[in-house]
C-alpha cells in the first residue's frame, strides 16, 4: 500500500525531472532526479542490476525531511531514476527516512534497513531527533514497511548510548547465513563507536556488543559505517564529524575513515592496526561500498561535504551528486582506489603528448574540456634542480578556473576552487602530504565530469576531491611549472567523438 506521501513525492520527482535537461547535469555521476541528495543509501547489487539508493527531498534543493530516492544501473556509469523508495509517512519515521542499507532474503524479497526520526523539543524548546532502525521489504520498486517497526530501539542501546545518534544501520551476512547490523552510535564521552547487532531473518534483532569505541582519537559521532573483507584484510569505512586536523591526513569538521585490520567472525571481533583518511578533498562523505558479481569492491560517496553545502543555491533544480564508482585495493597495508574500468568504455578523442618541457605557463591544443580524463605525469628536468611548483589548471576561461598544485620540497598537493564561481565563503581549498614522494616525480589521473573533479594521486595511493559549479563554457585546461620540469599527457574526452591522430 504505498501512503499519499510517497504517491505525492512520486509525482513531483516526476514532472520536475523532465524540467531538468541532461547538459545540466554531470554526465556519469549520479544526481538526484529532483531536489536534494546526499549520502548513499542501500548500495547494493538486486536482480540483475545496481541499485542505488540516497538521502532525499524532492521538493527543493536543501536538506529537508529525508526520503529514500532510488535509481538503478547495469555499469554503475549510466542511471535510471526510479520511483522514490520511501517517504516519511509513519508514526515512527514522520521526520525522516535516514541513511541504511540493503540485502536480498533467502526468498528473493529485497530488505531495506534504514533509520526512522521523531523530533521532539526539550524543556528549553531544542528539537532533538530520536532515532529507531526500520525495515522495509519489497521487489526492488515497490517496499511495504514492516507492521512491527521499529525494530530496534532505545530499549537495545548499551548503557550511555544516545537515542539521539543512533543511525544508518549496514546490514552483512556471516557465514552460516546469519544477519550482522553495524550502526554509529554516540557514547556518554560524546565521541564515538560502532554498535553490532544480530538477526537471523532481518526482523528481529539483539545487541551483541560496541565493536569499535572512538575513544576521541577521530572527531565524535561516527556516521554511516561499512564493513567488508578485502585482500586478505578486514576494512571498516565510517564518516567521523567534528574532526580536529591531524597534519595532512585528517581534516577539521566532517572527513572520512578508513581503518585496516582484522575480523574474528566467530568470536565478532575486529582489531583495527590501521587508520587513514579515505579521500583527503573537500568533497566525500558517507561512502558505501558493493561486492560485483565479477568480485570487485566498488565505492560510492557523496561527493559533498556538510561544512561547504551553501555551494549551491536554492533555486537550483537539484544539489548533491555521488562520486565515481572507485575500485578498492589494499597495498602495502593501505587503501587504494582507481576509477571503476568501465570509465574506459566512454573514452574517445585521445590526445598525447610526451617529454613535454615546461617552465611557466603553457597550452596544448586539443587538451580542454569538462567531460575528461587527464593521465600526467611529471618529473624534473634535471634531478638535482627540481621545479618548486607545478600546477594544473582546469574549468578555465578569463573568468574562472579551479587548480591542482604540487609542491615537491614540500611534498605537498593543494586542490583550491576559490576562483570557480562560487560566492560564498565556504571551504575552497584543501592539502594533503603525497605519500611516497619521489623527489619531483608523480603521478595524476583527473575525472572532469562538469561538475566535479576527481584527482587519483600514484596510482589511487590518495585521492582528492571537489565539487565545483563553474559555467560549463568554462572548458580550458593549462598548466604551470615554477622552475623547470618534463611532462607526458594523455587526454581523452569521455564520451563519443572521432579518435585523434
Amino acid at each position: 500500500m504505498i501512503s499519499q506521501a510517497l504517491r505525492d513525492a512520486r509525482r513531483y520527482e516526476e514532472i520536475l525531472e523532465k524540467q531538468i535537461s541532461p547538459q545540466e547535469r554531470p554526465a556519469f555521476h549520479l544526481t538526484p532526479r529532483s531536489g536534494w541528495m546526499n549520502d548513499p543509501n542501500g548500495f547494493c547489487w538486486y536482480h540483475g542490476a545496481y541499485h542505488m539508493f540516497y538521502q532525499y527531498y524532492p521538493y527543493a534543493s536543501h536538506w529537508d525531511d529525508m526520503h529514500w530516492g532510488h535509481a538503478v544501473s547495469r555499469d554503475l556509469l549510466h542511471w535510471e531514476f526510479l520511483p522514490a523508495a520511501l517517504a516519511p509517512d509513519e508514526l515512527y519515521d514522520r521526520d525522516g527516512c535516514f541513511s541504511g542499507s540493503a540485502i536480498t532474503l533467502p526468498d528473493g524479497r529485497h530488505l531495506l534497513m534504514y533509520t526512522g526520526v521523531v523530533n521532539e523539543k526539550d524543556r528549553n524548546g531544542k528539537t532533538w531527533g530520536v532515532q529507531t532502525q526500520c525495515v522495509a521489504i519489497g521487489d526492488g520498486i515497490d517496499y511495504e514497511k514492516y507492521e512491527g517497526n521499529p525494530v530496534l530501539t532505545e530499549k537495545d542501546l548499551p548503557e550511555g548510548a544516545s537515542r539521539f545518534d543512533f543511525r544508518d544501520p549496514k546490514i552483512i551476512q556471516k557465514k552460516d547465513g546469519s544477519l550482522l547490523c553495524l550502526l554509529g552510535s554516540r557514547p556518554a564521552d560524546k565521541s564515538g563507536q560502532i554498535l553490532l547487532y544480530g538477526s537471523k531473518d532481518g526482523l528481529h534483532w539483539e545487541f551483541r556488543k560496541v565493536l569499535i569505541a572512538n575513544n576521541c582519537r577521530f572527531g565524535k559521532m561516527w556516521e554511516c559505517p561499512d564493513f567488508f573483507s578485502l585482500d586478505g584484510h578486514q576494512v571498516l569505512l565510517t564518516s567521523p564529524q567534528d574532526m580536529l586536523p591531524e597534519g595532512f591526513e585528517y581534516h577539521n569538521g566532517n572527513g572520512t575513515l578508513c581503518l585496516i585490520g582484522t575480523w574474528d567472525e566467530d568470536k565478532e571481533e575486529f582489531i583495527a592496526s590501521k587508520d587513514q583518511s579515505i579521500d583527503y578533498g573537500i568533497d566525500f562523505y558517507a561512502p558505501q561500498t558493493v561486492e560485483t558479481p565479477d568480485g570487485r569492491r566498488i565505492m560510492i560517496g557523496w561527493l559533498q561535504n556538510w561544512d561547504a553545502c551553501a555551494i549551491r543555491d536554492d533555486e537550483d533544480p537539484w544539489a548533491g551528486q555521488m562520486s565515481l564508482p572507485r575500485e578498492l585495493s589494499i597495498r602495502d597495508g593501505r587503501l587504494y582506489q582507481a576509477p571503476i574500468r568501465e570509465i574506459e568504455e566512454l573514452r574517445s578523442n585521445r590526445a598525447a603528448y610526451g617529454d613535454v618541457h615546461i617552465n611557466g605557463s603553457l597550452e596544448l591544443e586539443n587538451i580542454s574540456g569538462r567531460c575528461v580524463e587527464l593521465l600526467v605525469s611529471v618529473r624534473p628536468k634535471d634531478p638535482a634542480n627540481v621545479y618548486h611548483k607545478f600546477s594544473i589548471y582546469f574549468a578555465q576561461n578569463e573568468q574562472y578556473h579551479s587548480t591542482i598544485s604540487y609542491r615537491p620540497h614540500e611534498a605537498v598537493l593543494k586542490i583550491d576552487r576559490k576562483f570557480s564561481g562560487s560566492r560564498r565563503a565556504i571551504i575552497h581549498q584543501r592539502r594533503c602530504l603525497v605519500e611516497e614522494s619521489r623527489n619531483g616525480e608523480i603521478q595524476l589521473r583527473i575525472i572532469l565530469d562538469r561538475f566535479s573533479s576527481e584527482i587519483f594521486i600514484n596510482d589511487g595511493r590518495q585521492v582528492v576531491s571537489a565539487a565545483m559549479y563553474t559555467p560549463l563554457d568554462a572548458e580550458g585546461i593549462s598548466f604551470f611549472a615554477d622552475g623547470e620540469a618534463v611532462m607526458n599527457i594523455v587526454k581523452y574526452d569521455l564520451g563519443t567523438g572521432e579518435v585523434l591522430d
